[in-house]
């Protein structure tokens, strides 16, 4: 039986190859298994490619983030992006997609993941390290955040990425 979850993400990642179509790129699913990409994209030319990872989300819970792990502080290349794509609470809801380059992500989760593992848990005690980690719309809702992160990466952060499908020409 095939998880929701995995419908969810195979869903993300169709509604994307979509988007890349209409926006005027030749874009196709990446063969399974391979491990940085979803979608592979050129421009019409050949002149311009990058790769595609494609995180999707349901709007359930309560930080309205997307989950992610330890490899992708890692993982940067100025030819690869992710599309955060968020489906909605239902199926008439519009999907919304942030495109952000891996540095943008790579960093944004490396640094917010060490301030959540410096600023003690509610009753005082050290987070335990895990690969869990989370790309949050709004960091501010964390408590304790140092103010400079929280500031840079609160509420609206991610908006300047909003549908932003011409981000893949300027890189």
């Amino acid at each position: 039986m095939t998880s929701h979850s995995t419908l969810t993400g195979a869903a993300g990642e169709y509604y994307v190859l979509c988007q890349l179509l209409r926006h005027g790129w030749i874009a196709a699913l990446a063969p399974k298994g391979v491990p940085n990409a979803d979608i592979i994209v050129t421009d019409v030319e050949g002149n311009r490619q990058c790769a595609i990872q494609v995180k999707t989300r349901r709007d359930i819970g309560s930080d309205k983030g997307w989950h992610m792990s330890k490899k992708h502080e890692a993982i940067i290349s100025p030819s690869l992006f992710y599309c955060f794509v968020d489906l909605g609470k239902n199926e008439s809801d519009p999907p919304v997609t942030f495109i952000i380059p891996s540095s943008i992500v790579a960093s944004t989760l490396k640094d917010s993941h060490q301030l959540w593992l410096d600023t003690p848990g509610k009753d005082g005690s050290r987070h335990n390290d895990t690969d869990m980690r989370r790309l949050l719309p709004d960091y501010a809702r964390r408590r304790q955040l140092q103010p400079t992160f929280a500031q840079k990466f609160g509420p609206g952060w991610m908006e300047q990425y909003r549908e932003k499908w011409s981000i893949l020409h300027s890189q």
